[in-house]
């Protein structure tokens, strides 16, 4: 529009504004929308995958109308020619085991004698499902309980049979004991060195000591041959040595003295009386295989510590070593 002055001629330009230059904020609605239920469908399919079939029956079923009061709901007002889906029974769940969502109450089973009223029966809660996870849990516990019974009744057998075996290798080594006591009593060559030969019934096993005396020595002064009177003991011990199946240990001891001759010392006088008894057992029939070790402890363990000298130190062990299972 132009308009006519004294000054001249004015020229006014307006912008007509319109509507609808975008469609505001109504698509972040339908976003929203497909947002929740993309998020309802996968929370639908984690639930599918998550739970069993005994569960997936009892989900169906809670929302399922299946007492007797609204069986035939759906079909009261004579839609689809009168005809419910629940007129043979519920939908889903197996006809005879409906399975409860409340744990606290037993299931319920339907008996449909054809008649309007359908009669309820409490079942026994042994009749469930045995595939279900109720049964599996009981399966697993029992089975559990099972295994630890057996562990331990394993366990009680164990230990009876090693009460046994250690009884039984403890009466042996009696026997044995009595046997060589008796042995010695009823030689006369050998009652003489019945102060100097001892049996005791250690942790270990069965110890013999042959120890030496003031002037009865076992071996004459450096030497590691045994005289007459110690191999004659030996031999007779030895058979009943040889009865016995335990493994066999062989040591010798000297005195406190320091070896008076050349090329030797305590350590090979000990080790070397040790082999010498080892020999004379091995001669009348005790085997070299039951022979475990043949030691010398020189004057490294001596049985009277507090008089090194004592002729009372010099000594064979000999140890019938245990074999039945220690407590």
């Amino acid at each position: 529009m132009a308009k006519k002055g004294k000054a001249g001629i004015t020229i006014i330009k307006r912008e007509e504004v319109i509507a609808g230059g975008h469609h505001g904020g109504a698509w972040k609605v339908a976003y929203a929308d497909f947002v929740t239920a993309m998020m309802a469908f996968f929370l639908l399919m984690w639930l599918l995958n998550a739970t069993t079939e005994a569960q997936k029956r009892g989900l169906a079923d809670y929302f399922t109308p299946t007492i007797a009061n609204t069986k035939g709901s759906s079909g009261a007002g004579q839609p689809f020619a009168g005809k419910s889906p629940f007129d043979d029974g519920p939908a889903i769940s197996d006809r005879g085991s409906i399975v409860t969502m409340n744990e606290n109450k037993p299931p319920v089973d339907v008996e449909d004698d054809g008649s309007d009223t359908v009669a309820l029966k409490t079942v026994h809660s042994d009749a469930a499902d045995p595939t279900g996870d109720d049964a599996g849990g009981r399966q697993g516990k029992t089975g559990h309980q099972d295994g630890a019974a057996a562990r331990a009744q394993a366990a009680k057998a164990g230990a009876q049979d090693a009460a046994q075996a250690r009884a039984a290798e403890r009466a042996a080594f009696q026997q044995a004991a009595e046997a060589m006591r008796q042995t010695v009593a009823a030689d006369p060559l050998l009652q003489p060195l019945a102060k100097q030969f001892s049996i005791d019934l250690t942790q270990q096993g069965l110890l013999i000591q042959i120890r030496d005396e003031d002037r009865k020595p076992m071996f004459a002064t450096g030497s590691a041959e045994p005289n007459a009177q110690a191999q004659h003991l030996l031999q007779r011990l030895a058979p009943i040595l040889a009865k016995l199946p335990e493994p066999v240990s062989i040591a010798g001891y000297t005195d406190g003295a320091p070896y008076s001759g050349t090329g030797m010392s305590n350590w090979d006088l000990s080790t070397e009386r040790a082999n010498a008894t080892r020999r004379v057992l091995s001669g009348q029939g005790v085997p070299d295989a039951r022979i475990k070790d043949v030691i010398g402890h020189a004057d490294r363990d001596l049985l009277l510590p507090a008089d090194p000298l004592n002729a009372a130190n010099r000594r064979i062990a000999i140890l019938l070593l245990r074999t039945a299972p220690h407590r």
